[in-house]
């Protein structure tokens, strides 16, 4: 039997360039065993990841991974600081501390948009920031727990792509 043990998120992958921040809700365990974002075979985050900006990262070792999304301007944190939860669905998360989303988004000078990875990264990351310029999008979950599939993930995935250039974003939520 998995462990209800407290949970923690991972530090924040973002710098001062870092126009798109991508939050989930909290590594699975899979993630949490690895100390990798995304870690789960199933999950589908670094493929589709792949397919906004144009690289295969699946193949690079993870701080190559990391380094590539900086690159790329894309940052990654999670909307949940600590919580507990046996196993790794969102619904099982209980006693729920939250990462300071705003606080972060105040740092980074470049941010244009802060997409939310599932339903439950985006109930708790819009509470978390309140009103906001940034342009905030809800994603279909990259977790193998989302049985949608990835072709059908990947539009809303590509919308990311308008995020990343060097026009202005306008402010709207879009939910998918």
């Amino acid at each position: 039997m998995q462990s209800t043990a407290l949970k923690s998120s991972f530090p924040p992958v973002a710098d001062a360039h870092t126009h798109l921040l991508i939050c989930g809700s909290l590594p699975g365990e899979r993630s949490l065993a690895q100390r990798q974002y995304y870690a789960h075979p199933q999950n589908q985050f670094w493929p589709l990841i792949s397919a906004v900006i144009g690289r295969d990262l699946t193949t690079l070792a993870y701080p190559d991974r990391l380094a590539a999304l900086l690159d790329h301007h894309i940052g990654l944190w999670d909307v949940v600081a600590t919580a507990r939860r046996e196993g790794s669905a969102d619904a099982a998360l209980a006693d729920i501390a939250p990462n300071d989303i705003a606080a972060l988004a105040a740092t980074l000078p470049g941010l244009r948009a802060i997409a939310f990875n599932g339903g439950t990264a985006l109930k708790h990351g819009l509470r978390q920031l309140g009103p906001t310029s940034l342009a905030t999008i809800a994603l279909p979950s990259s977790s193998p727990l989302h049985t949608v599939g990835l072709a059908a993930k990947l539009p809303a995935w590509l919308a990311l792509r308008e995020h990343l250039t060097d026009h202005p974003p306008q402010t709207r939520v879009t939910i998918l």
